[in-house]
């Protein structure tokens, strides 16, 4: 009888503690208060850029982990939904202007004057090596040197190489449909660059007269 008063006891002293705990702040909501309070349309660059999607949202929470398979998984594929393939069915542009993309970093800043996709490169050097000329550039991403030869690709058009030609359009339109919690910008979906911009990009990555390819 005794065991069984002191083991009451006990129990009502745990429950009291948990229902005397006090609820932690939201840091959360916190910090979104805080991030926009600290900002203020400016030009172009509007604070409606502070607010996340879903992906964004979950990729933020995980502090650079792993997500959930399952919720990785979904995520690919509402991004794999918004990719738009060419409408004329025509992958490749000119990998002269696909060159002058990827080193122009200007773009969607309070500076610049104009937010049509005609203002803005595609800033690849920020994060990826594109041709062995270069000796500045970013390591956040893999190397692009070499990118369709390594692949295999010699002729864009033949069956063979569609998979790589489509995946690839898939990257640059919207990174996510690949890699749930990608660092790259969404240059489709998000309406950074224009179609004949991304068939640029594509085509001084897979033409094999690209320098990427040499």
């Amino acid at each position: 009888m005794k065991k069984k008063t002191i083991a009451l006891v006990v129990t009502a002293i745990a429950l009291a503690g948990c229902a005397s705990v006090a609820t932690g702040p939201d840091y959360d909501a916190l910090l979104s208060k805080m991030m926009l309070g600290s900002f203020r349309d400016e030009g172009i660059a509007k604070t409606d850029r502070l607010v996340q999607d879903r992906a964004n949202a979950v990729c933020s929470q995980a502090l650079g982990g792993d997500v959930p398979a399952e919720v990785a998984q979904s995520i690919e594929k509402e991004a794999m939904k918004t990719v738009r393939f060419p409408a004329d069915g025509k992958f490749l542009g000119d990998w002269r202007e696909g060159e002058k993309l990827a080193q122009n970093g200007r773009g969607m800043t309070w500076t610049d004057k104009s937010a049509a996709t005609s203002a803005n490169g595609g800033n690849c050097l920020n994060c990826h090596q594109v041709t062995k000329e270069e000796i500045s550039y970013g390591t956040i991403g893999p190397s692009l040197y070499q990118y369709g030869k390594s692949r295999g690709v010699t002729d864009v058009q033949s069956e063979q190489s569609r998979p790589i030609v489509e995946y690839t359009w898939g990257k640059i339109y919207n990174p996510r449909a690949a890699n749930a919690c990608s660092h790259m910008p969404r240059f489709g979906q998000a309406g950074l660059l224009d179609e004949a911009q991304m068939k640029d990009l594509m085509a001084l990555l897979l033409d094999p007269k690209s320098p990427v390819n040499q």
